[in-house]
């Protein structure tokens, strides 16, 4: 086995011994040997500064190295512990096995035999750790990969919102709890532009304490977000620049991400952490993404407006063009009913005699009218196909 630099604590009061296994044999390889005479030292270095591997004569004076065994174990020391026994002390090394020690050595042994039973009981300690440093590897990647699930499964929350959810207030609701989501962020706030004053107010809060969530629907002055407007570019802070602006009140670390329709600033994302651990650039690629998510429910809602009001346009001038025909057919059927009166009076001698022939003309012209008139009377006006309610 080759030099680790692990270091052993040999607890051993003969110095005979100590000195065949810390000089002769372990620092000879490259081992660092502390030695200490008694168990009483052995429990304090060893609380101080933890070894590697600790050996201990079963045969110490005073606190006795079982008494030792069950004081490490007590403190929470898991040093392994290998025990130098005589022989004949078998029934006591079974007594150190069963107190929690992890090998032992016959004395007297040679200077091959100390360093296998070392290196022996060494391996076993590296494995354990290798095995421990594998099992927190593994940890961490399942960790981090819980961690991108969940960030993956908000942000196509936020895109199944966008495209589903009519109601723009609930729509900003999903997008601010999901940039507090993806981001780790504490509080998240969304800024709209409004286009008539041109001014951003607060449009859906994650986290905002009332002080600030009072402003719902207003602007919203954090001293930050006015940069990102101007421009137009993502914004990450933390620890002493931000003290300087009204939002440090909030917390240690911000985020602002501008919400863009091409290189036009109509919104803002803003996130804060109470902590001053800055936002990844990861993070806030993220957070962008949700931000491209609240353009397109922006411009799809401009869009929708822009049909609707376009829509209630034409539909009021079909109803103006509508009142100009039926009171163009009203003046028709009048006029037409005022044109049958004279010839009826004609026809029936009021106005003087006719003779067969003007009468004929005269039944003919009023029997067209009357047919005219009756047309007039069954005709409305169009409503165009795409403008009848279903």
């Amino acid at each position: 086995m080759s030099n680790t630099g692990d270091r052993i604590l040999l607890v051993e009061n003969d110095p005979e011994i100590s000195d065949l296994i810390a000089r002769q044999t372990l620092k000879s390889v490259g081992y660092q040997v502390d030695v200490v005479a008694n168990s009483s030292s052995a429990i304090k270095k060893s609380l101080q500064t933890p070894p590697d591997l600790i050996i201990a004569n079963l045969n110490l004076p005073g606190l006795s190295t079982k008494d030792l065994l069950v004081a490490l174990a007590s403190q929470g020391v898991d040093t392994p512990l290998l025990v130098v026994a005589n022989k004949g002390q078998e029934h006591d090394i079974i007594q150190a096995f069963r107190l929690g020690a992890a090998d032992y050595i016959l004395w007297p042994a040679r200077e091959a035999e100390v360093l296998s039973a070392v290196e022996r009981v060494l391996q076993r300690v590296h494995n354990v750790r290798d095995n421990q440093r594998l099992d927190m590897q593994v940890s961490e990647i399942n960790h981090e990969l819980q961690r991108k699930i969940q960030e993956l499964t908000a942000i196509i929350n936020i895109g199944k919102a966008v495209v589903s959810i009519t109601d723009q207030r609930i729509l900003f609701q999903k997008i601010v709890d999901g940039g507090a989501q993806v981001a780790n962020a504490n509080i998240v706030w969304l800024l709209v532009r409004e286009e008539e004053h041109k001014v951003f107010l607060l449009s859906a809060h994650h986290g905002l304490p009332d002080a600030w969530a009072k402003k719902m629907n207003m602007p919203l002055d954090d001293g930050v977000s006015a940069l990102v407007a101007l421009s137009g570019e993502t914004l990450s802070m933390a620890g002493d620049p931000l003290a300087q602006f009204r939002i440090a009140n909030l917390g240690k670390a911000v985020c602002v991400v501008p919400i863009k329709v091409q290189k036009e600033v109509i919104g803002m994302l803003i996130a804060v952490r109470k902590d001053a651990r800055p936002f990844s650039k990861s993070e806030e690629r993220l957070l962008e993404a949700v931000s491209d998510y609240a353009s397109i429910s922006l411009v799809n809602s401009r869009l929708f407006r822009a049909l609707h009001e376009s829509a209630q346009a034409a539909r009021d001038a079909q109803k103006r063009q509508n009142v100009v025909l039926e009171n163009i057919r009203s003046s028709i059927i009048d006029e037409l009913r005022a044109a049958v009166q004279p010839i009826d009076q004609l026809t029936t001698g009021k106005l003087g005699s006719l003779n067969e022939e003007q009468k004929r003309s005269l039944n003919g012209i009023r029997s067209a009218l009357q047919r005219l008139s009756r047309l007039a009377e069954k005709t409305t006006p169009p409503v165009p196909i795409s403008l009848k309610k279903k």
